[in-house]
């Protein structure tokens, strides 16, 4: 299951779009202004994203999610014109299609672009650092047997630290293999999503920052 966001200013076009995305059997919800996408697109495993915006340019936005993050951005427009695809892929979006697509189509897309951003675990066994359990192959992760909620980035960091819970994975390998970005790019983001595991997990101590290097797995809240 994957968190998708709608920026759409026509809030019936955005509800159509919501309950269909739910129907496929995603969790979906919709903002219609580019300056509410950039306040909460940080909880989205993809964002689609319409160019026409009541406040900023769909291509601005773009680019700013581009600048501060990796996350899939499907981009959609009113015009069918090659020029409107071309610029909005140059802004970084992923993908670019006109309004009048199916939502046959656009579910496939979807489906598409996450394949493609979306790194494979190493293993398919599950982690278990009890009471922390940590499924690739339901992307699950249970803690005292409780499912919580993360996106499909928290779930690949998560993971990635679980596998070898006595190492440090530097900032560089976290990047690399969670967001397959290269280090000269931001890393701002993982701090982001090491925070907001850390908030949803309940305790601080389930990651460790090792200052200078990068983060290790922790130990469950002796209380």
């Amino acid at each position: 299951m994957s968190n998708v966001l709608v920026v759409e200013q026509d809030n019936s076009a955005a509800e159509a779009m919501v309950r269909d995305l739910r129907r496929q059997g995603h969790n979906a919800l919709s903002v219609d202004t580019g300056a509410r996408a950039l306040r909460i697109y940080r909880d989205a495993d993809l964002v689609l994203l319409s160019l026409e915006l009541p406040d900023i340019d769909g291509l601005e936005v773009c680019q700013s999610l581009r600048a501060e993050s990796d996350t899939p951005v499907i981009a959609f427009t009113r015009v069918d014109e090659e020029l409107e695809r071309v610029l909005a892929l140059k802004a970084g979006a992923d993908d670019c299609v006109a309004k009048s697509w199916g939502f046959r189509e656009m579910g496939a897309r979807i489906e598409a672009v996450l394949r493609r951003t979306r790194p494979r675990s190493a293993t398919s066994e599950t982690i278990s650092l009890r009471p922390l359990h940590i499924d690739p192959r339901t992307r699950e992760v249970r803690l005292h047997e409780r499912i919580v909620d993360v996106t499909s980035k928290e779930f690949e960091l998560l993971h990635t630290l679980a596998a070898n819970p006595e190492t440090v994975v530097s900032r560089q390998e976290l990047m690399a293999k969670v967001w397959g970005s290269s280090w000269s790019r931001t890393s701002r983001t993982i701090d982001t999503h090491v925070s907001s595991l850390r908030a949803k997990l309940g305790y601080s101590g389930w990651i460790i920052t090792v200052r200078g290097v990068g983060y290790r797995m922790g130990r469950a809240d002796p209380n």
